[in-house]
C-alpha cells in the first residue's frame, strides 16, 4: 500500500503534495533546493537522512527493521518527540540484528505511552508487528504526524508565553503612565512609552529640591546573573514570609473565634462578623514585594528605627495598649516542677522467714510470702507487671483464708 493511501486513512486526502509531506519530517523539500531557495542545514531538529525521497522510503518500508535507514528514521522521530514532550519511554539505536527484539519492545512501549490508535502496532506477537510494509508505513505516519503536532503546540506555547510577558510589561508601563498623568496611548511600543515616562519624570524632578527623592540604595547596575539570583532569593523569602503570614492570620481567626464563646458574645455574633470579616479578608497571606521595590529603595531605608520610637509608634499606637490585665492563676505545666511517676517494679524484698507451707485449706499461718510465690496463683496473661500479679495473688490468698 502506498504512502498516500496510508495517509488517506488517518490524516486526510491522498494527493497531498510531496513538499508538504517532507516538511512534516522537519526539513524543506528537494525542490526548494532546486529553486535556489536557502535551505537550513546542520541543525539537530532537521532530518537529513536518505529517506527524503519517496522511492527510498517505500523500499525501506518494504525491508522493515532489516533496513538501517528505517531504523535511523524511527530513532530520530522518537528522539524529537521525546525532546518536545514529557515522556518516560524512548527509542534508542541498536547494534546488529540481535537487538531487533529489544528495539521492537522499545517501540511498543513508546507507542503505548503515546496512545497509538493502530492496534496492529501495539498488540499481537511482538515479532510479527513490523513485518508488513503497511505496518511500517503506519508507524512512520503516526510518529511523523505526532512530531508535527508537538512542534505546533510547542511553538504556540512559546508564542503565548512571549505575548503574556509582553502584555504584563505593557500593563505595568501603562500603570506608570496613569500615575504620572500621561495621556493614554493606543501604541503598544514599550520603548516609546518608556521614553515619554522618562521625560515626564525629569520634568517633575526639575521642579523640586535635589534631595527630595534621595539617593538610590543600589549604587551599581545589576547584570542578568545578579538579577536572576536576586529573583531566586526573593522567591525563597516570599515563600517563607507567606508561611508566617498564614500562621498569624490563622492565630487571628482562632483568637476572634474564642471571643465568641462567651454568653455575652453569642448574642452579638452578627455584629462581630459584620465588623471583623471586611478587615479579615483585606489581609492577604501573599507578599507583594518584588525586585522593583529593591531597585526603588533609597538610602533612608538603611536606617533601622526602633519599634518603640515616637515616629514608629505614631502608626502602631492602639487603644488596647492601655488595657492592663490582672493577675491570672498559675496553671503550671513546667517540666522542672513535674514529679516523676512512681516506679512500676516494686522494690526487692527478702522472703519472710517462719512461714509454713500454706495450702488450699489455709494451713500454715503467716505463709503469705510463700503463697505469693506459689505457681498455682500465677496468671500468664498479666505479663511482666509484677505489681498487678502480686495484687491478684493477695486477693486470692485473702479469699481462700476467709
Amino acid at each position: 500500500m502506498a504512502w498516500g493511501q496510508i495517509r488517506s486513512r488517518a490524516a486526510g486526502p491522498a494527493d497531498k503534495p510531496r513538499q508538504e509531506r517532507v516538511r512534516q519530517l522537519g526539513r524543506p523539500s528537494v525542490t526548494e533546493e532546486s529553486k535556489g531557495r536557502p535551505v537550513r542545514k546542520g541543525r539537530s531538529h532537521l532530518y537529513t537522512g536518505p529517506l527524503l525521497e519517496e522511492e527510498a522510503l517505500n523500499k525501506a518500508a518494504e525491508n522493515g527493521l532489516s533496513s538501517p535507514e528505517f531504523f535511523e528514521l524511527c530513532v530520530w522521530l522518537g528522539s524529537q518527540i521525546k525532546s518536545l514532550c514529557n515522556m518516560e519511554e524512548s527509542i534508542s539505536s541498536t547494534d546488529g540484528d540481535k537487538d531487533i527484539e529489544s528495539f521492537q519492545l522499545e517501540i511498543s512501549g513508546f507507542l503505548r505511552e503515546m496512545s497509538c490508535p493502530y492496534s496492529s502496532l501495539i498488540s499481537g506477537d511482538i515479532k510479527d508487528r513490523l513485518r508488513e510494509k503497511e505496518d511500517c508505513l503506519k508507524l512512520l505516519l503516526f510518529l511523523s504526524t505526532e512530531l508535527q503536532a508537538s512542534k505546533i503546540l510547542h511553538s504556540k506555547k512559546i508564542k503565548g508565553s512571549h505575548l503574556g510577558k509582553h502584555n504584563e510589561v505593557h500593563q505595568e508601563v501603562q500603570a506608570i503612565c496613569d500615575a504620572l498623568g500621561l495621556p493614554n496611548s493606543s501604541s503598544s511600543d514599550i520603548p516609546l512609552l518608556l521614553t515619554n515616562v522618562e521625560q515626564k519624570i525629569k520634568d517633575i524632578l526639575s521642579k523640586v529640591q535635589n534631595n527630595h527623592v534621595g539617593k538610590s540604595l543600589l549604587t551599581k547596575p545589576l547584570n542578568s546573573d545578579q538579577v536572576e539570583k536576586l529573583e531566586k532569593i526573593n522567591d525563597a523569602l516570599r515563600s517563607e514570609y507567606e508561611c508566617r503570614r498564614r500562621m498569624l492570620v490563622k492565630r487571628l481567626d482562632v483568637t476572634v473565634q474564642s471571643f465568641g464563646w462567651s454568653d455575652r458574645a453569642k448574642v452579638k455574633t452578627d455584629d462581630i462578623a459584620r465588623i471583623y470579616q471586611p478587615k479579615r479578608y483585606a489581609l492577604s497571606p501573599k507578599s507583594t514585594i518584588t525586585l522593583a521595590h529593591l531597585l526603588a529603595a533609597r538610602e533612608d531605608l538603611s536606617k533601622i528605627m526602633r519599634t518603640s520610637s515616637g515616629s514608629t509608634r505614631e502608626n502602631t499606637v492602639c487603644a488596647i495598649n492601655k488595657v492592663l490585665m490582672g493577675r491570672v492563676p498559675d496553671r503550671g505545666g513546667r517540666p522542672t516542677e513535674i514529679e516523676p511517676p512512681p516506679p512500676e517494679m516494686p522494690p526487692w524484698q527478702k522472703r519472710q522467714e517462719g512461714g509454713g507451707r500454706g495450702g488450699w485449706g489455709g494451713g500454715g499461718g503467716g505463709g503469705g510470702g510463700r503463697a505469693l510465690s506459689n505457681p498455682c496463683f500465677y496468671r500468664p496473661e498479666f505479663g511482666p507487671n509484677l505489681r498487678l500479679r502480686n495484687l491478684v495473688n493477695s486477693y486470692f490468698v485473702r479469699t481462700l483464708a476467709e
